[in-house]
């Protein structure tokens, strides 16, 4: 059976599977800890990353390489950019590109220099899982399953300004947050299916820092567990 790695920013969003993980064993490289034990039946390796880029890149190429993961579930909160995108909402990737990334006029913006792309693609049957298992979680209430374009930069988006200007730049972008298209740069270069999965917190606004912390306590964990425990079902 597949490895999969089940990966978070944050604590509050890593804590509630941590107790699902039967048999669960740690290890330590990198300076993170990482539960190795049986999710579901299925062989996985729970991980905080860190917040922001380098932090989950760091992340993702030690399970990689240190724990040979077949796949990675990235799971997190975001803050919602796209028309009809809502609190409570779950975005899940279609591709993922870096906000940030400008390295013009010697490359187009937003292009990782030397690879040519700006968009990094997910695996499609993994995603379509995790959607699946968004779908199931949220049976019954009034949010929805958005699948798209997520974007991430090194900064945490918190004002109306910098949110209208992120949709004038990228009006496809869905959702904005920290880390996954950096994982999303790593697993591309290893040939590592990847799926990002975010619950929407806030709307990116003047509002963030208040929807953010009542979010992550009271929805994201509880709701990253269901999805997970929905994708990884057989």
């Amino acid at each position: 059976m597949p490895r999969t790695a089940l990966i978070a920013a944050m604590n509050e969003e890593l804590a509630a599977l941590l107790p699902a993980i039967e048999g669960a064993t740690t290890g330590h490289c990198g300076g993170r800890e990482f539960w190795l034990g049986q999710f579901a039946g299925e062989p996985v390796v729970a991980v905080l990353s860190g917040i922001g880029k380098v932090a989950a890149a760091i992340t993702a190429t030690l399970l990689i390489d240190h724990y040979q993961v077949d796949r990675m579930l990235f799971l997190g909160v975001a803050g919602g950019l796209g028309e009809g995108v809502k609190v409570g909402d779950v975005v899940v990737a279609d591709a993922l590109l870096q906000h940030d990334m400008d390295a013009s006029p010697l490359f187009p913006k937003h292009e990782v220099p030397l690879t040519g792309m700006s968009r990094f693609p997910v695996d499609t049957a993994f995603s379509e899982a995790a959607a699946r298992g968004a779908r199931a979680a949220l049976a019954g209430s009034q949010a929805r399953v958005h699948r798209g374009l997520i974007v991430s930069g090194d900064r945490f988006v918190s004002t109306a300004h910098e949110s209208r200007a992120l949709r004038e730049a990228l009006p496809a972008a869905l959702a904005v947050e920290m880390e996954g298209a950096a994982v999303a740069q790593v697993c591309h270069a290893f040939g590592t299916p990847l799926a990002v999965v975010r619950s929407i917190s806030d709307r990116a606004d003047d509002t963030a820092h208040v929807d953010f912390g009542r979010f992550l306590r009271e929805v994201a964990g509880p709701l990253g567990l269901e999805i997970v425990q929905r994708a990884l079902a057989p």
